[in-house]
């Protein structure tokens, strides 16, 4: 499989305290023959001091999975209809080491966003598929500091 096709520095989403974050990304190998992946080698933009980059105990990566066999449609019944439509699951992955409380071995945080894809609708519907991934792209960049925000002061909104 080919790279993850980033721009590198990675522009990073608006957070509280982060002005103009970027992120620079480095090629890494991935867990399985079936996944891309980069890491953060190194940060840019003003971002609080306690941030940092990639190393083995504090992981800073981000993954790209696919199905190992990809799942297509059957047959039709005698009736026309399909039987069953198969789903083609691909994840998005960020991994990120976390302190949990000082004195402590740092933990795995992640966030995963999952494309459950119903098989088929690859070549029957591609313009409705691109129009989920852009508004998935567009409202996480949008909702960027409302996430990180809501995930400190465990509010909603």
């Amino acid at each position: 499989m080919a790279n993850i096709a980033l721009t590198s520095p990675l522009p990073g989403g608006s957070q509280t305290g982060f002005t103009s974050p970027t992120f620079t990304l480095s090629d890494d190998q991935s867990p399985d023959n079936n996944g891309l992946q980069m890491f953060v080698s190194a940060l840019g933009g003003t971002q609080p001091a306690a941030v940092d980059a990639h190393s083995i105990a504090r992981p800073f990566t981000i993954s790209y999975w696919r199905p190992k066999v990809y799942k297509f449609l059957g047959g039709l019944l005698s009736n026309g209809q399909l039987s069953s439509v198969p789903v083609n699951t691909r994840k998005w992955i960020v991994r990120k080491g976390v302190t949990v409380m000082d004195g402590q071995p740092p933990r795995v945080a992640s966030c995963n966003v999952a494309f459950n894809i119903p098989a088929g609708s690859e070549e029957a519907d591609p313009d409705n598929l691109r129009a989920m991934i852009s508004v998935l792209v567009g409202s996480l960049n949008d909702y960027s500091d409302t996430l990180g925000d809501n995930t400190i002061t465990g509010t909603i909104g």
